[in-house]
């Protein structure tokens, strides 16, 4: 199923994790629709500006996201969020363009490490009901997470 010119449903729900471990990852409809919005509004428009994106995560099970040890209320589970890159650009630069240029509910730059362009990755939320722009940067700090506000 097509969600944008250039996203798949399949593109958004594929999960290594729950393939290695035999976990279902199927995505209801309001979940599928949660997903559209999240393309149709930072996605897609981060495709048409720069090329093609890689989608690390998106959609988790409730199972998935247990499995891979992520919050009970994240937005993945619900069709609300992604993780992802795009081939070739800095990812502290693609969070800053979606900062400056999208609207969403939460933009994480997630473990980079200035001047290493490829590092960690963005995470970013889209809830038409609750488009706060909340912008963070996680860290590892004495091997856990730590979030702080702005893109540092």
């Amino acid at each position: 199923m097509k969600l944008s010119a250039n996203f798949s449903l399949n593109e958004v729900t594929k999960s290594e994790t729950a393939t290695r471990n035999g976990i279902p990852n199927t995505a209801s409809q309001e979940v599928i629709e949660k997903l559209q919005a999240l393309v149709n509004n930072v996605l897609q428009p981060v495709r048409d500006k720069f090329g093609p994106v890689i989608v690390t995560s998106g959609y988790r099970s409730p199972e998935v996201n247990k499995s891979v040890g992520g919050s009970a209320t994240s937005h993945h589970c619900f069709g609300y969020a992604a993780d992802f890159e795009v081939l070739g650009m800095d990812n502290k630069e693609l969070a800053l363009y979606i900062r400056d240029n999208l609207k969403y509910t939460q933009l994480i730059l997630e473990f980079y490490d200035d001047g290493i362009s490829d590092s960690g990755w963005v995470h970013c939320s889209y809830d038409a009901a609750d488009l706060k722009c909340q912008t963070l940067t996680a860290r590892r700090v004495n091997g856990r997470t730590q979030y702080s506000n702005g893109i540092l």
